[in-house]
Protein backbone atom coordinates (compact mmCIF):
# COMPACT_ATOMS: atom_id res chain seq x y z
CA UNK A 1 0.00 0.00 0.00
CA UNK A 2 1.51 3.18 -1.68
CA UNK A 3 1.41 6.49 1.01
CA UNK A 4 0.48 9.70 -1.37
CA UNK A 5 2.57 13.39 -0.84
CA UNK A 6 5.38 11.64 0.73
CA UNK A 7 8.76 13.74 0.62
CA UNK A 8 11.72 12.97 2.16
CA UNK A 9 15.10 15.10 2.79
CA UNK A 10 17.66 15.55 5.54
CA UNK A 11 18.70 17.88 8.07
CA UNK A 12 22.16 19.10 8.57
CA UNK A 13 23.30 16.29 10.47
CA UNK A 14 22.64 13.90 8.18
CA UNK A 15 19.27 12.76 9.82
CA UNK A 16 16.30 11.60 7.93
CA UNK A 17 12.75 13.68 7.84
CA UNK A 18 9.98 12.49 6.32
CA UNK A 19 6.73 14.79 5.80
CA UNK A 20 3.50 12.84 5.12
CA UNK A 21 1.27 15.79 3.48
CA UNK A 22 -2.80 15.11 2.94
CA UNK A 23 -2.61 17.47 -0.28
CA UNK A 24 0.07 18.23 -2.47
CA UNK A 25 -0.52 22.28 -1.88
CA UNK A 26 3.01 22.41 0.31
CA UNK A 27 6.58 22.11 -0.93
CA UNK A 28 7.94 21.09 2.54
CA UNK A 29 11.65 19.63 0.84
CA UNK A 30 11.71 23.51 -0.44
CA UNK A 31 12.93 24.62 3.28
CA UNK A 32 16.46 23.57 4.32
CA UNK A 33 17.46 22.72 7.26
CA UNK A 34 19.52 26.05 8.15
CA UNK A 35 21.46 25.07 11.67
CA UNK A 36 25.23 23.71 12.09
CA UNK A 37 24.49 20.42 14.19
CA UNK A 38 27.38 18.48 15.62
CA UNK A 39 27.34 14.54 14.22
CA UNK A 40 24.86 12.43 15.67
CA UNK A 41 25.69 10.92 18.84
CA UNK A 42 27.63 8.23 19.60
CA UNK A 43 25.04 4.75 20.34
CA UNK A 44 23.93 2.93 23.33
CA UNK A 45 25.36 0.17 24.45
CA UNK A 46 23.42 -3.18 25.46
CA UNK A 47 24.03 -4.50 28.57
CA UNK A 48 22.92 -8.69 29.25
CA UNK A 49 21.56 -9.22 32.68
CA UNK A 50 22.07 -13.10 33.55
CA UNK A 51 20.27 -13.18 36.56
CA UNK A 52 16.66 -12.71 34.36
CA UNK A 53 17.70 -13.41 30.66
CA UNK A 54 16.97 -9.31 29.60
CA UNK A 55 19.29 -7.18 27.29
CA UNK A 56 19.26 -3.44 29.18
CA UNK A 57 20.20 -0.19 26.65
CA UNK A 58 22.86 2.21 28.71
CA UNK A 59 22.43 5.62 26.69
CA UNK A 60 24.53 8.03 28.50
CA UNK A 61 23.84 10.66 25.71
CA UNK A 62 20.36 11.00 26.51
CA UNK A 63 21.03 12.97 29.48
CA UNK A 64 21.08 16.14 27.70
CA UNK A 65 18.63 15.73 25.60
CA UNK A 66 15.94 19.00 25.42
CA UNK A 67 14.02 18.70 28.48
CA UNK A 68 10.39 20.92 28.81
CA UNK A 69 11.70 24.09 26.24
CA UNK A 70 9.23 26.99 26.20
CA UNK A 71 6.54 27.08 23.46
CA UNK A 72 8.89 29.45 21.45
CA UNK A 73 12.20 27.12 21.74
CA UNK A 74 9.77 24.00 20.88
CA UNK A 75 12.06 21.81 18.69
CA UNK A 76 8.93 20.02 17.46
CA UNK A 77 7.02 23.15 15.58
CA UNK A 78 7.54 25.02 12.71
CA UNK A 79 10.34 26.83 12.02
CA UNK A 80 10.06 30.62 11.82
CA UNK A 81 12.26 33.34 11.08
CA UNK A 82 13.18 33.70 14.68
CA UNK A 83 13.73 29.70 15.55
CA UNK A 84 15.10 26.67 13.51
CA UNK A 85 13.49 23.90 15.17
CA UNK A 86 13.74 20.21 13.89
CA UNK A 87 11.19 20.82 11.17
CA UNK A 88 12.72 23.03 7.89
CA UNK A 89 9.53 23.78 7.08
CA UNK A 90 7.01 26.86 8.17
CA UNK A 91 4.03 23.74 8.76
CA UNK A 92 3.19 20.38 8.70
CA UNK A 93 0.53 17.73 8.44
CA UNK A 94 2.58 14.99 10.08
CA UNK A 95 6.05 14.88 9.81
CA UNK A 96 8.60 12.01 11.41
CA UNK A 97 12.65 12.20 11.75
CA UNK A 98 15.21 10.74 13.48
CA UNK A 99 15.56 10.95 17.09
CA UNK A 100 18.46 13.89 17.89
CA UNK A 101 18.97 11.79 21.25
CA UNK A 102 18.23 8.30 20.04
CA UNK A 103 18.25 5.02 22.21
CA UNK A 104 19.37 2.54 19.31
CA UNK A 105 21.06 3.70 16.04
CA UNK A 106 21.41 2.14 12.65
CA UNK A 107 24.75 3.87 12.24
CA UNK A 108 26.63 1.26 13.98
CA UNK A 109 28.19 -2.10 13.04
CA UNK A 110 26.36 -5.26 14.92
CA UNK A 111 29.08 -7.32 15.28
CA UNK A 112 30.96 -5.21 18.03
CA UNK A 113 30.71 -7.40 20.59
CA UNK A 114 32.82 -7.40 24.33
CA UNK A 115 31.98 -8.39 27.73
CA UNK A 116 32.14 -6.55 30.93
CA UNK A 117 32.36 -10.28 32.56
CA UNK A 118 32.35 -13.86 31.68
CA UNK A 119 28.19 -13.47 32.30
CA UNK A 120 27.82 -9.85 30.93
CA UNK A 121 28.35 -9.61 27.15
CA UNK A 122 27.81 -6.22 25.94
CA UNK A 123 26.65 -5.29 22.34
CA UNK A 124 26.22 -2.28 20.21
CA UNK A 125 22.67 -0.95 20.39
CA UNK A 126 21.49 -1.47 17.39
CA UNK A 127 17.80 0.03 16.18
CA UNK A 128 16.63 3.07 15.19
CA UNK A 129 14.59 5.49 17.19
CA UNK A 130 12.11 7.76 15.53
CA UNK A 131 9.70 10.90 16.64
CA UNK A 132 6.55 11.25 14.92
CA UNK A 133 4.68 14.85 14.95
CA UNK A 134 0.85 14.34 14.76
CA UNK A 135 0.33 18.35 13.76
CA UNK A 136 1.99 21.24 13.61
CA UNK A 137 -0.47 22.89 16.25
CA UNK A 138 1.94 22.95 19.60
CA UNK A 139 -1.60 23.47 21.33
CA UNK A 140 -3.17 19.93 20.72
CA UNK A 141 -3.44 17.30 21.31
CA UNK A 142 -4.13 13.90 19.45
CA UNK A 143 -7.60 13.56 20.95
CA UNK A 144 -8.29 16.71 19.11
CA UNK A 145 -7.39 15.55 15.71
CA UNK A 146 -9.77 14.98 13.14
CA UNK A 147 -10.50 11.15 11.57
CA UNK A 148 -8.90 12.45 8.38
CA UNK A 149 -5.27 13.43 10.38
CA UNK A 150 -5.68 9.90 12.56
CA UNK A 151 -5.87 8.30 9.19
CA UNK A 152 -2.66 10.04 8.13
CA UNK A 153 -0.87 9.18 11.31
CA UNK A 154 -1.73 5.32 10.87
CA UNK A 155 -0.25 5.69 7.48
CA UNK A 156 2.97 7.21 8.55
CA UNK A 157 3.16 4.48 11.41
CA UNK A 158 2.92 1.93 9.01
CA UNK A 159 5.39 3.30 6.33
CA UNK A 160 7.64 3.88 9.29
CA UNK A 161 7.16 0.46 10.29
CA UNK A 162 8.08 -1.47 7.12
CA UNK A 163 10.92 0.67 6.63
CA UNK A 164 12.53 -0.21 10.03
CA UNK A 165 11.65 -3.71 10.26
CA UNK A 166 13.86 -3.93 7.57
CA UNK A 167 17.09 -2.72 9.19
CA UNK A 168 19.57 -5.48 9.68
CA UNK A 169 19.29 -6.41 12.99
CA UNK A 170 16.07 -5.20 14.49
CA UNK A 171 13.34 -7.77 15.60
CA UNK A 172 10.71 -5.73 16.52
CA UNK A 173 9.13 -1.89 15.95
CA UNK A 174 7.09 -0.16 18.33
CA UNK A 175 5.27 2.98 18.48
CA UNK A 176 3.79 4.66 21.68
CA UNK A 177 2.76 7.83 22.64
CA UNK A 178 3.75 9.46 25.75
CA UNK A 179 1.19 12.14 27.01
CA UNK A 180 1.83 13.98 30.20
CA UNK A 181 3.93 15.06 32.56
CA UNK A 182 2.93 12.94 35.20
CA UNK A 183 3.93 10.19 32.03
CA UNK A 184 7.42 11.77 32.42
CA UNK A 185 7.39 13.60 28.70
CA UNK A 186 9.85 16.17 28.17
CA UNK A 187 8.20 17.89 25.62
CA UNK A 188 4.75 19.32 24.81
CA UNK A 189 3.83 19.23 21.72
CA UNK A 190 1.81 16.70 20.78
CA UNK A 191 3.91 13.67 19.73
CA UNK A 192 4.70 10.00 19.63
CA UNK A 193 7.70 7.50 19.06
CA UNK A 194 9.19 4.69 17.60
CA UNK A 195 11.68 2.27 18.48
CA UNK A 196 13.30 -0.64 16.28
CA UNK A 197 14.73 -2.73 18.91
CA UNK A 198 17.63 -4.82 18.65
CA UNK A 199 16.30 -7.73 21.09
CA UNK A 200 12.83 -8.95 21.65
CA UNK A 201 11.53 -6.73 24.40
CA UNK A 202 10.21 -8.97 27.72
CA UNK A 203 6.66 -7.94 27.27
CA UNK A 204 6.85 -9.83 24.06
CA UNK A 205 8.74 -12.83 24.48
CA UNK A 206 5.67 -13.20 27.33
CA UNK A 207 3.27 -12.35 24.86
CA UNK A 208 5.11 -14.86 22.57
CA UNK A 209 5.25 -17.62 24.87
CA UNK A 210 1.80 -17.77 25.85
CA UNK A 211 0.76 -17.81 22.34
CA UNK A 212 2.86 -20.75 21.48
CA UNK A 213 1.89 -22.72 24.70
CA UNK A 214 -1.79 -22.19 23.96
CA UNK A 215 -1.46 -23.18 19.96
CA UNK A 216 0.76 -26.21 21.31
CA UNK A 217 -2.02 -27.09 23.69
CA UNK A 218 -5.69 -25.99 21.65
CA UNK A 219 -4.68 -25.27 17.92
CA UNK A 220 -5.67 -21.65 18.23
CA UNK A 221 -4.68 -17.96 18.00
CA UNK A 222 -4.37 -16.59 21.79
CA UNK A 223 -5.09 -13.48 21.11
CA UNK A 224 -8.00 -14.24 18.13
CA UNK A 225 -9.51 -16.22 21.14
CA UNK A 226 -9.44 -13.53 23.73
CA UNK A 227 -10.82 -11.46 21.71
CA UNK A 228 -14.02 -13.04 20.67
CA UNK A 229 -14.44 -14.27 24.57
CA UNK A 230 -14.67 -10.32 25.35
CA UNK A 231 -16.58 -9.39 22.34
CA UNK A 232 -19.18 -12.43 23.65
CA UNK A 233 -19.39 -11.57 27.08
CA UNK A 234 -19.70 -7.45 26.55
CA UNK A 235 -19.10 -6.51 29.86
CA UNK A 236 -15.48 -5.05 28.97
CA UNK A 237 -16.24 -3.34 26.00
CA UNK A 238 -15.96 0.22 25.72
CA UNK A 239 -16.69 0.68 22.08
CA UNK A 240 -16.59 -1.17 18.36
CA UNK A 241 -17.31 -0.36 15.12
CA UNK A 242 -17.41 -2.96 11.87
CA UNK A 243 -13.53 -3.61 11.95
CA UNK A 244 -12.08 -2.57 15.73
CA UNK A 245 -13.61 -3.21 19.10
CA UNK A 246 -12.10 -1.67 22.30
CA UNK A 247 -11.98 -3.50 25.57
CA UNK A 248 -11.46 -3.24 29.24
CA UNK A 249 -8.59 -6.52 29.46
CA UNK A 250 -9.98 -8.60 32.43
CA UNK A 251 -6.94 -8.85 34.00
CA UNK A 252 -5.56 -5.50 33.49
CA UNK A 253 -2.75 -4.24 35.19
CA UNK A 254 -4.03 -0.16 35.22
CA UNK A 255 -6.94 1.65 37.04
CA UNK A 256 -8.04 2.60 33.21
CA UNK A 257 -6.45 0.71 30.38
CA UNK A 258 -8.16 -0.56 27.09
CA UNK A 259 -6.98 -2.46 24.56
CA UNK A 260 -8.36 -1.93 20.74
CA UNK A 261 -7.87 -4.54 18.74
CA UNK A 262 -8.87 -5.39 15.01
CA UNK A 263 -11.67 -7.63 14.14
CA UNK A 264 -8.95 -9.65 11.18
CA UNK A 265 -5.75 -11.10 12.52
CA UNK A 266 -2.86 -8.71 11.09
CA UNK A 267 0.70 -8.81 12.04
CA UNK A 268 1.22 -4.91 12.15
CA UNK A 269 0.12 -1.77 10.53
CA UNK A 270 1.23 -2.12 7.36
CA UNK A 271 -0.76 -5.01 6.62
CA UNK A 272 -4.28 -3.12 7.53
CA UNK A 273 -6.93 -2.78 4.70
CA UNK A 274 -7.93 1.15 3.82
CA UNK A 275 -11.14 0.13 5.32
CA UNK A 276 -9.54 -0.85 8.75
CA UNK A 277 -6.93 2.02 8.46
CA UNK A 278 -10.31 4.56 8.29
CA UNK A 279 -12.41 2.53 10.53
CA UNK A 280 -9.80 2.93 13.44
CA UNK A 281 -9.77 6.97 13.78
CA UNK A 282 -13.08 7.81 14.68
CA UNK A 283 -12.94 4.54 17.64
CA UNK A 284 -9.45 5.42 19.16
CA UNK A 285 -10.72 9.42 19.19
CA UNK A 286 -13.60 8.32 21.31
CA UNK A 287 -12.02 6.30 23.73
CA UNK A 288 -9.55 9.30 23.81
CA UNK A 289 -12.40 11.72 24.89
CA UNK A 290 -13.88 9.16 27.40
CA UNK A 291 -10.44 9.27 29.21
CA UNK A 292 -10.32 13.11 29.34
CA UNK A 293 -13.54 12.95 30.53
CA UNK A 294 -13.06 11.01 33.47
CA UNK A 295 -11.62 13.46 35.87
CA UNK A 296 -12.39 16.81 33.94
CA UNK A 297 -9.21 17.15 32.99
CA UNK A 298 -6.26 15.70 30.23
CA UNK A 299 -5.54 12.17 30.89
CA UNK A 300 -1.75 11.29 31.41
CA UNK A 301 -1.85 8.25 29.33
CA UNK A 302 0.80 5.66 27.52
CA UNK A 303 -0.69 4.61 24.08
CA UNK A 304 1.64 1.42 22.55
CA UNK A 305 1.23 -0.53 19.55
CA UNK A 306 1.89 -3.87 19.86
CA UNK A 307 3.00 -5.53 17.18
CA UNK A 308 4.61 -8.59 15.34
CA UNK A 309 8.05 -9.48 15.35
CA UNK A 310 10.41 -9.59 12.79
CA UNK A 311 11.58 -13.02 12.93
CA UNK A 312 11.06 -16.43 14.54
CA UNK A 313 7.40 -15.74 16.54
CA UNK A 314 5.74 -13.63 13.57
CA UNK A 315 3.48 -15.72 12.72
CA UNK A 316 1.94 -15.69 16.38
CA UNK A 317 1.43 -11.45 16.09
CA UNK A 318 -1.71 -9.83 16.35
CA UNK A 319 -1.62 -6.39 16.17
CA UNK A 320 -3.09 -4.37 19.21
CA UNK A 321 -3.13 -1.30 20.43
CA UNK A 322 -2.59 -0.65 24.40
CA UNK A 323 -3.71 2.88 26.08
CA UNK A 324 -3.50 3.02 29.47
CA UNK A 325 -3.44 5.71 32.31
CA UNK A 326 -1.16 6.28 35.89
CA UNK A 327 -4.64 8.26 37.03
CA UNK A 328 -6.78 6.03 39.10
CA UNK A 329 -8.64 9.52 41.08
CA UNK A 330 -8.91 12.79 39.89
CA UNK A 331 -5.86 13.72 42.55
CA UNK A 332 -4.30 10.33 42.37
CA UNK A 333 -1.59 8.42 40.27
CA UNK A 334 -0.34 4.71 40.57
CA UNK A 335 2.66 4.66 41.92
CA UNK A 336 4.78 1.38 40.41
CA UNK A 337 5.76 0.47 44.24
CA UNK A 338 7.69 -2.11 45.96
CA UNK A 339 5.05 -5.42 44.51
CA UNK A 340 5.45 -3.75 41.09
CA UNK A 341 8.54 -2.55 40.54
CA UNK A 342 10.81 -4.89 42.30
CA UNK A 343 8.92 -8.21 41.59
CA UNK A 344 6.39 -7.25 38.85
CA UNK A 345 3.23 -7.70 40.09
CA UNK A 346 0.16 -5.63 39.71
CA UNK A 347 -2.12 -4.61 42.28
CA UNK A 348 -5.19 -2.72 40.56
CA UNK A 349 -7.26 -0.32 42.71
CA UNK A 350 -9.86 -0.20 40.06
CA UNK A 351 -12.32 -3.11 38.88
CA UNK A 352 -11.93 -4.11 35.45
CA UNK A 353 -15.79 -4.03 34.78
CA UNK A 354 -16.14 -0.79 36.67
CA UNK A 355 -13.75 0.45 34.99
CA UNK A 356 -15.25 -0.20 31.43
CA UNK A 357 -18.88 0.77 33.06
CA UNK A 358 -17.39 3.82 33.67
CA UNK A 359 -15.67 4.48 30.12
CA UNK A 360 -18.80 3.75 28.45
CA UNK A 361 -21.40 6.15 30.51
CA UNK A 362 -19.03 9.26 30.76
CA UNK A 363 -20.23 10.32 28.23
Amino acid sequence: MTIRNRTAIRLSDGRELVYFDESTAGHRADYPDTRQLPPPPPASQLRYDPLVDEWVAVAAHRQTRTFLPPSDACPLCPSTSAFASEIPAPDYDVVVFENQFPSFSDRIKPDEITALTDLVPVRPGVGRCEVVCFTSDHNSAFGALPPARVRTVVDALADRTAEMSAIPGVTQVFPFENRGVEIGVTLHHPHGQIYAYPTVPPRTRALLAAAAAYRARTGNDLYTDVLAAERRDGARVVGTNEHWTAYVPAAARWPYEIQIAPHRKVPDLPALSDPERDAFGPLYLDVLRRFDALFGKPMPYISAWHQAVVGEGRDLGYLHLQLFSIRRAADKLKYLAGSESAMGVFVNDIVPERAAQTLREIL
